[in-house]
């Protein structure tokens, strides 16, 4: 018997078409596949659930049996509420929605010091009685991390449906008793001390049913649509009506840069060079990570691999501020001419340089 809501496992509500949970598979296999995380074994847990989810609700037999024993609540924290997609989900409307605004990033070169503060104290204070606590994950450009700038942060929220006030019944439907739950809105599973009382999965909680169920939101009463806003706490899944939400953690993944890596506090590019240069020495401009150009001077005999520092171009954090390091790569050419080889071969012969 599976542990975990395969439909909370694909971020995907119960009403969801086959089509729907193909797509939510597809994205969370990309994010979570072994391939793309060698190192990370809570990753490859993830995705073995992702694929179990998958198979179970993929296929239209199997689903139906599932959804069965799910109805009965034969599932961990069932049943629940509709919930928006993977790794980007959140809860309700909140009357706090601060609307388009984004994250700001002071120092996003130390992200850890800066969330943990945001987020640490709020898991620590989690009760049981609080919703799921969901994840976001944004990707933020390399030199946003580094130099600090603001960045939208777009997230797939649950909302109240406009057509039926949240109600889940069609426009002039009749509302009746739950047969289920006899209009208590939970049911109760188990005995004596070992009884547990849940929402009832049929009326979801409310008590009643409708004669139609609303043709927007399919009776689940919320409808998923997308905003720009800054969420902290309480922003979550809530675990039933009157429950308080949980809280959304946002992960930050930085993406790579072309030209530029971090070590530490420092900065790190690589720039070619040729043989001539190599040999004989040049100068060459530099980007640096804030735009500008350093005219960098490479002596003679410079060695591949061989790096140049440029003081106070990296990275600052709590009054410390890193350099960039240049490495210089020797390339060599990919095919010489005759004459050229005749040229080279004298050189080797006069240094003394086999070949």
């Amino acid at each position: 018997m599976a542990a975990k809501d395969f439909y909370q496992v694909l971020g995907v509500p119960d009403s969801a078409s086959q089509d729907d949970i193909k797509k939510a598979y597809r994205r969370l296999a990309k994010q979570y596949h072994p391939d793309a995380n060698p190192n990370n074994a809570k990753a490859g847990e993830r995705f073995k659930e992702i694929s179990e989810a998958h198979g179970t609700l993929a296929d239209p037999e199997k689903r139906k049996q599932y959804d069965q024993m799910r109805r009965y609540g034969a599932f961990d924290g069932m049943p629940r509420r509709p919930q928006g997609t993977g790794a980007r989900r959140t809860g309700g409307p909140d009357p706090r929605d601060v609307g388009a605004e984004g994250f700001e990033f002071g120092d996003l070169g130390g992200l850890g010091d800066i969330f943990s503060s945001i987020f640490g104290r709020g898991r620590r204070e989690e009760s049981s009685s609080r919703g799921d606590t969901l994840e976001a994950v944004v990707e933020v450009p390399f030199r946003v991390a580094m130099l600090g700038g603001k960045i939208p942060v777009t997230l797939p929220v649950t909302e109240t449906c406009p057509t039926c006030s949240g109600s889940g019944g069609a426009p002039g439907a009749t509302w009746s008793t739950c047969p289920e739950c006899q209009g208590r809105g939970t049911i109760s599973f188990g005995q004596g001390n070992f009884a547990v009382n849940r929402p009832c999965p049929q009326c979801r909680g409310r008590g009643r049913i409708p004669s139609e169920k609303c043709p927007t939101c399919r009776g689940a009463g919320e409808i998923r649509t997308e905003r720009k806003r800054v969420l902290l706490r309480g922003q979550g899944q809530g675990n039933g009506p009157g429950s308080p939400p949980g809280d959304i953690i946002i992960t930050f993944q930085v993406q790579p840069d072309r030209f530029f890596r971090r070590e530490g506090l420092d900065i790190v590019a690589d720039v070619p060079i040729n043989l001539a240069q190599a040999a004989l020495g040049t100068r060459l401009r530099v980007r640096t990570l804030d735009g500008k150009k350093v005219l960098l001077r490479i002596p003679p005999g410079t060695q591949p691999g061989r790096r140049f520092r440029i003081k106070g171009q990296g990275i600052e954090k709590n009054g410390r501020r890193g350099d960039q390091l240049v490495g210089v790569q020797v390339t060599v050419p990919d095919q010489l001419t005759q004459e050229q080889q005749e040229l080279m071969k004298q050189f080797a012969d006069s240094a003394g340089l086999k070949y």
